[in-house]
């Protein structure tokens, strides 16, 4: 009788959460066992409503290979599991080897995200959370795209996207958000895609994403230079004095409201955020948001402070996505030893965003 009742309180809680989809990503790296582990979590699985997008026979497989390793964190069982059951091509399947990422393992990655998309678009789920996948793999079969992120852009319809950074301190509770500029691109094509328009483009999302997500009003954001010291007046690089404070100059005549630090010296602009991040008693007012330039600007303090706590939020969507900050690791796949706090982080992130957007009315 009492667990009769817990059992129909527990299905009634699910029915007023936000609907999640979880992407297995590449079957050949951790993503099905950093699932597995997320999902065998009793305040993820009794909280949310969440259902795998991947093949429940291929995670039956890698969970009854990850039950023989002694001493090995709890995994939820897939025969108790919501799971859609993605067909693949021919003998797909079969041909699936841990620690070996190539055309077949991208090509079964890529549909499990496809279904997601196409079934969040169609209003089955609220959002999207998607397992590590290995770019090399999905060129490999045939699919040429830079990342997720634009797969996901192209198949919503939208050209206004980021790629946003968020963690949350273990030592502070404070919260950590970085907006990427520009994301997979060599560093020599840095200097020539970074454009006041493209940078306006950037910080519209970001403030956009700060009111609609985090509930934060007119916010002071943090933004980067490109060159050491910020070009040093000229001496160092010529795109600040150029055109990069002359933008963001003109940011703030046309944004009195918020507050627009910048431009930051790169090896400076990360030292409140590392200080608000471990509790250091000097920091005083760190910002709601930083803004990097490029990618490797932005992800090696990010990753230094949080990378096992980071999640990729991809912002300008008509859905909410995340994901972990890593990447597939094949070469410790099928071990056992792979963690799944950033897992764990991306799924409680992406029910709050959902719920933060119901909140305050949006789509």
């Amino acid at each position: 009788m009492y667990q009769n009742n817990l059992d129909n309180l527990v299905n009634f809680s699910k029915k007023n959460c936000p609907r999640l989809a979880l992407t297995l990503g590449d079957p050949a790296g951790i993503g099905p066992e950093v699932i597995l582990k997320a999902l065998a979590e009793p305040e993820i699985s009794k909280k949310y409503d969440i259902t795998v997008v991947g093949n429940r026979d291929l995670l039956a497989q890698i969970y009854h290979k990850l039950n023989l390793i002694k001493n090995l964190a709890p995994l939820a069982n897939p025969d108790e599991l919501s799971v859609i059951d993605v067909q693949l091509d021919g003998e797909i399947k079969g041909e699936i080897i841990a620690k070996t990422g190539n055309a077949v393992s991208g090509a079964a990655s890529f549909a499990y995200m496809q279904c997601a998309i196409a079934q969040t678009l169609a209003g089955k789920f609220d959002g999207i959370v998607t397992g590590p996948i290995a770019k090399s793999a999905w060129k490999a079969a045939g699919y040429n795209y830079p990342g997720q992120t634009e797969l996901l852009a192209q198949k919503s319809g939208v050209d206004r996207f980021g790629m946003l950074f968020v963690a949350r301190s273990p030592h502070t509770n404070w919260t950590l958000r970085a907006l990427l500029a520009t994301t997979h691109i060599p560093l020599c094509q840095v200097a020539d895609r970074l454009t006041p328009q493209l940078l306006t483009q950037k910080l519209d999302l970001l403030v956009e994403c700060l009111e609609k997500d985090f509930g934060i009003k007119n916010g002071r954001i943090a933004i980067a230079g490109l060159n050491p010291h910020s070009g040093e007046q000229g001496q160092l690089g010529h795109e600040e004095q150029d055109w990069l404070i002359p933008w963001l100059e003109q940011e703030r005549q046309n944004r009195p409201q918020l507050q627009l630090d910048g431009p930051i010296p790169p090896d400076t602009m990360w030292v409140k955020p590392g200080q608000a991040w471990y509790g250091n008693s000097l920091v005083e007012n760190p910002a709601d948001a930083y803004l990097a330039l490029y990618h490797d600007q932005g992800l090696i303090p990010v990753k230094l402070m949080a990378f096992d706590r980071a999640v990729n939020t991809s912002i300008g969507l008509p859905f909410v996505r995340t994901s972990p900050d890593h990447g597939t690791a094949f070469d410790i796949a099928g071990k056992g030893i792979a963690d799944a706090t950033s897992m764990k982080a991306a799924i409680h992130l992406a029910a709050e965003l959902v719920n933060q957007r119901l909140t305050v009315g949006y789509d």
